[in-house]
């Protein structure tokens, strides 16, 4: 049976935390490295039900890709719902490990997972990695999606591909139009709107586009956008990081066992369809 610190090694051989962007809050949380590891969930969120699901599973090790404190603190009491999770992981011997912009710009890496599971074969980095020689590595993806679809089509692809959630899939152009280059970047992806013109692609599938970027760049370029839940577009990558730290037990023989967490973790819980007609 491994030792934690083994099972960390491993992780950060796929997802090292100097791909990390430097505001990032990556790697162990909370831990003794010498504990032994047996059992380890995998999640998107670092909250209270996932915390749970692995206290009732047994798990010794939880892997999110969401940071639980993404900025400094003064204190883990149990009085907040972050201390409680810390309390609780402690209490009960579970370690904590965070893989975000590090999973992020790995390759592969969360948008090469959300990709594969709304059916787009995956050509490139949308914004590549200078120090990566191989050209691979990076923020976001461009892909083809084979045979091309309308948008309309597509859209639906993406609902029935992702994790259902309370929003569902947004869509923004002619819903007629032929998709067949794409852009994906799984979570909040707004700010590469540029990078996204400039590679000439078709739609850009992303999570948490806001009113005025959205906006802005439905009138600059005839590109669909398809906005999907921030929790739905990297749930996709527990799989992927789950596969591959069962590739690396198997090759070192620990005999290890490995979960990913279906618990919908998305804060928006339910949606309202509007009748209203201005």
């Amino acid at each position: 049976m491994p030792k934690l610190s083994d099972v960390i090694t491993a992780l950060e051989e796929v997802y090292p935390p100097q791909w990390a962007e430097s505001w990032d809050a990556v790697g162990l949380v909370c831990g003794d490295p010498q504990a032994e590891v047996s059992r380890v969930l995998f999640a998107v969120d670092p909250v209270q039900a996932v915390v749970d699901e692995a206290v009732e599973w047994g798990a010794d090790l939880v892997v999110t890709h969401h940071p639980l404190y993404l900025r400094g603190t003064t204190s883990v009491a149990a009085t907040t719902f972050k201390g409680r999770v810390v309390h609780t992981l402690i209490s009960s011997g579970i370690a904590l490990h965070v893989a975000h912009t590090n999973a992020d710009h790995a390759d592969p890496g969360v948008s090469d997972a959300l990709a594969e599971a709304v059916g787009v074969r995956v050509t490139g980095p949308l914004v590549p990695d200078p120090t990566d020689p191989l050209g691979r590595r990076g923020t976001g993806r461009i892909g083809l999606l084979e045979p091309p679809l309308p948008l309309s089509a597509f859209a639906a692809q993406v609902a029935q591909g992702l994790p259902a959630t309370a929003a569902g899939v947004r869509v923004s152009g002619d819903p007629n139009r032929l998709i067949s280059r794409v852009a994906v970047c799984g979570g909040s992806g707004d700010s590469l709107f540029a990078e996204v013109r400039a590679a000439g692609v078709d739609a850009y599938l992303t999570a948490d586009l806001r009113h005025h970027p959205a906006s802005e760049a439905a009138e600059a370029a005839p590109v669909a956008l398809v906005d999907a839940a921030h929790w739905a577009t990297e749930w996709p990558w527990l799989t992927l990081a789950e596969r591959a730290l069962r590739a690396a037990a198997d090759m070192r023989g620990w005999a290890v066992e490995t979960k990913v967490s279906h618990r919908v973790t998305d804060p928006w819980t339910a949606h309202a369809p509007m009748s209203f007609t201005a």
